[in-house]
């Protein structure tokens, strides 16, 4: 029971940072499994059929807080859905021992590009309407991101969010919006995968039914809050977390020296709350300067 509160948990505050920055509900829930020591195949199986309901319940949140582009959204489908199958057949067939800290450095990596992608090269944006992105723009994205998000259990987030988010005069409330919501197919589309190469039987579905309930709770709170804070600070808080969780299995699995374990976690630590102050500063100045703008911190 004290398990599947902590999955329920888990589900709610990966739903809560996933629904009001658009990415890492899949990366920091997988993160959290994998140090659980539940295999690879089976964590990234479980939180993509935990996704099937919650970003249903995201999705709905965020159109009825106008936060979508339908356009986009059904530009990115396809062949999101095709690279999400792709990649869940893919990890299916490697044994778990041996892929846990290459999913786990992957991870990481992607903690990485999301903590430098907000820390350094976010720029707040004039919003429009629309996100302008085209057939041909489209099609790569979704193919990248859906086999990404399969194999390392997040991604399709942390790579079409940045990617949109660099279109010039785009509003990160659209971004976050169009992203969760066109992630349901997605995550159908994994769960299809998993569900073919696996089998039933390998998904513990007390587990996914526990991280789908934290997920439904926190969809409609995390689209209300993608209105009122700025999205900076939370890739920033966001990435260091999955630096952090993902170096924890990374230490595991590839050093022996214990001893050494708690200086690179301080090291990680340090940079990530140098990180989050450093990005505090730099909206309180924005503020100062642009106290109108839409992208702010809500006071």
């Amino acid at each position: 029971m004290k398990k599947l509160l902590v999955f329920a948990f888990i589900g709610l505050l990966a739903q809560l940072i996933d629904g009001a920055l658009g990415m890492a509900y899949g990366v920091t829930s997988t993160s959290l499994l994998l140090a659980f020591s539940i295999s690879p195949a089976v964590a990234s199986a479980s939180v993509h059929i935990a996704e099937v309901v919650t970003t249903a319940a995201s999705g709905a949140s965020h159109i009825k807080f106008g936060n979508v582009d339908k356009q986009t959204v059904f530009r990115l489908i396809i062949p999101g859905s095709i690279g999400a199958f792709a990649g869940a057949t893919f990890l299916s067939n490697i044994p778990g021992d041996i892929a846990k800290p290459y999913i786990s450095l992957f991870l990481l990596l992607l903690g990485v590009y999301v903590l430098t992608r907000f820390l350094l090269k976010f720029r707040p944006n004039e919003e429009k309407r629309k996100l302008d992105l085209s057939k041909k723009q489209a099609i790569p994205l979704g193919l990248i991101a859906g086999f990404a998000d399969a194999t390392g259990g997040g991604g399709w987030g942390p790579i079409a969010t940045p990617v949109l988010l660099s279109k010039k005069g785009i509003s990160p409330r659209k971004v976050v919006g169009t992203v969760d919501t066109s992630e349901f197919a997605i995550a159908v589309s994994a769960t299809l995968g998993f569900l073919i190469s696996l089998g039933w039987e390998e998904v513990n579905w007390l587990w996914v039914g526990a991280l789908m309930v934290g997920g439904i709770i926190a969809a409609p709170i995390a689209a209300w809050l993608v209105q009122k804070f700025h999205p900076q600070l939370m890739g920033v808080l966001v990435g260091g977390f999955i630096i952090l969780v993902n170096a924890r299995t990374l230490l595991s699995a590839w050093v022996d020296n214990t001893a050494i374990y708690p200086y690179i976690y301080g090291l990680v630590g340090i940079i990530w709350i140098a990180a989050v102050l450093f990005t505090v500063s730099r909206i309180r100045t924005y503020k100062l300067t642009q106290p109108n703008n839409i992208d702010t911190i809500a006071d």
